[in-house]
């Protein structure tokens, strides 16, 4: 799933000797720290987070991921620091930083650290790593690093179903960041959702290679949107927002995506839901509790509340939501089958 390279393998290296000249791995251990704390039902550990470039700013991914480490902090009495990313080429230093401070659990915000939250749990093997949006293959799994994953496609399709109930134009778009599975995933779940509410619906897709720069993904909105699409689904993070307001501008609906982001304004129809707070949240308390699991992946979905829709816009008719609800039992259920790839 990942590729090798001798830059990796040099980082590796360098982690490693890193990690035995400071201690940070024995500071880091799943033991190493017994303090008891009354609140949380087990030992008071520390927690580092480190955001994707996409920052805190983002209202949607990493700001979810901080929420639920805030929540740990206030509920369960838990150590915590952030660590933000402003470049892809922070994500090794930002970990060994953590490595380093002994801390019991580190987190990693998104796919595009996959590669190097592997390399640093294998350099701090006494701290356990969980990294969100990833998947390891089986010959890649550690004891010490868990996925944390979401089926983006189910909030996805039923944000699509619903935008393909309303639309009037029977053109609605989609504005991602960048070609990654956790945007694909959300993109073919709206776009199957669409056409089977609406097989009239055309659904273009772009873009923006950016998860930060707003203006881009705004551009691509208005561009969708002079071409008739009247709902626009943004998966861009802070970049998206742009395409929100495109939406706003132009009087047309916009769907949030991660967190409900209905708090935008009148003009977002709904939001496609990944509770990243509630994943961040119980793997701390599992950790906490001693019953960290690595070395696999944990799954977050309709079944288990993990994923949804957001506040639905008070506009949308009773006719719409009584089948979108029995949609949902359908996808529940596993009565459709939704796709996670874009075509």
């Amino acid at each position: 799933m990942r590729k090798r390279s001798v830059v990796w393998l040099v980082l590796a290296a360098a982690l490693a000797l890193i990690a035995a000249g400071c201690g940070g791995g024995d500071e880091g251990g799943g033991g190493g720290n017994q303090t008891t704390n009354a609140s949380g039902g087990g030992k008071k550990i520390k927690v580092c987070l480190v955001t994707d470039i996409g920052g805190l700013n983002d209202r949607s991914f990493n700001f979810l991921a901080n929420k639920g480490l805030e929540d740990a902090k206030s509920q369960l009495g838990v150590d915590t620091r952030v660590i933000q990313s402003q470049a892809n080429s922070d994500y090794i230093p930002n970990l060994q930083t953590c490595g380093q401070g002994g801390y019991d659990l580190i987190f990693a915000v998104g796919f595009l650290m996959g590669d190097q939250t592997h390399k640093a749990a294998q350099a701090f093997p006494n701290a356990d790593f969980a990294i969100i949006d990833y998947a390891y293959s089986d010959a890649d799994a550690l004891p010490n690093l868990q996925g944390l994953v979401f089926q983006e496609e189910q909030p996805g399709y039923l944000a699509g179903y619903l935008a393909g109930l309303v639309t009037k134009s029977n053109v609605v778009s989609t504005v991602g960041g960048q070609k990654i599975p956790p945007v694909d995933h959300y993109i073919a779940g709206f776009q199957k959702g669409a056409k089977d509410a609406n097989p009239q619906v055309q659904t273009p897709n772009a873009y923006s290679q950016s998860f930060t720069d707003q203006a881009a993904c705004k551009e691509i909105a208005l561009d969708q949107i002079s071409k008739k699409s009247d709902i626009v689904f943004q998966v861009a993070g802070q970049c998206g927002l742009g395409a929100l307001d495109a939406a706003k501008e132009k009087s047309v609906w916009g769907i949030g995506v991660d967190a409900d982001q209905a708090y935008l304004g009148p003009h977002i129809l709904t939001s496609a839901l990944k509770r990243v707070d509630v994943a961040v949240f119980d793997t701390i308390k599992a950790a906490q509790a001693g019953n960290f699991e690595g070395g696999g992946v944990t799954v977050f979905n309709l079944e288990n509340d993990g994923v949804g829709l957001g506040k639905i816009s008070s506009k949308v008719p009773q006719d719409a939501l009584d089948k979108l609800d029995a949609q949902k039992e359908k996808v529940k259920s596993g009565g459709v089958e939704v796709p996670n790839e874009v075509p």
